[in-house]
């Protein structure tokens, strides 16, 4: 299998096995994809808009838009350092969304959500905790600004001396504050990006 990288363009068709074992060539191009990825998102404000233009070129028909899918899970209170990272107090209300951001059927990457509901619309509120619309879409109004405190590849450029290379099932990971322009937090995301976002030709 050869893994090959497209101008601008990342994210993947699934295999049948995973973690992916790779040969060594085909293994530091995974990396390599990775990497530039992580320049991708770390270039824009919208990590939706990173994937929406892969989906765009991939996905059916060229009309498959970015979903987020809402799982049953249970909702993460926001700690110590989720409030600090949004600049609140403990007794500021602050929501949690988690969901699975998908281009038709692959899910490219999961993202958990704490966000400030009062400094949103209550048509964003409600568009929040009624579809399946991204967070980046809702908000995209506000004009927010990101800024990322932390860029993790997840994905080992230089395996054990001996051990065949293997492809992790999550290869990269994100945490953001994002703000309105005058410097107003709003949302801490931790974004983890799935072994999807690498593209496969055989």
């Amino acid at each position: 299998m050869r893994i090959l990288l497209p101008a601008l363009l990342l994210l993947a068709t699934p295999v049948a096995a995973r973690p992916w074992a790779a040969a060594p060539g085909d293994f530091e191009n995974a990396v390599a994809q990775v990497k530039r990825l992580d320049a991708e998102l770390l270039s824009r404000d919208s990590a939706t808009a990173t994937l929406q233009l892969w989906c765009d070129s991939h996905g059916s028909g060229g009309s498959a838009r970015i979903v987020a899918r809402r799982p049953a899970v249970d909702p993460k209170p926001a700690g110590e350092a989720e409030r600090r990272d949004l600049g609140v107090g403990p007794d500021e209300p602050v929501a949690y969304r988690r969901v699975d951001l998908a281009c038709g059927d692959k899910v490219l990457s999961r993202a958990d959500n704490w966000y400030l509901p009062g400094r949103l619309t209550p048509e964003m509120n409600t568009m929040l905790n009624t579809t399946q619309t991204p967070f980046g879409v809702v908000v995209r109004p506000l004009g927010f600004r990101r800024r990322t405190l932390s860029s993790a590849l997840l994905i080992q450029s230089n395996p054990a001396s001996g051990a065949k290379p293997a492809i992790p099932p999550e290869v990269l990971q994100h945490r953001a504050v994002l703000s309105t322009p005058d410097g107003a937090p709003f949302s801490l995301v931790v974004e983890t990006y799935s072994d999807q976002v690498l593209v496969a030709r055989p």
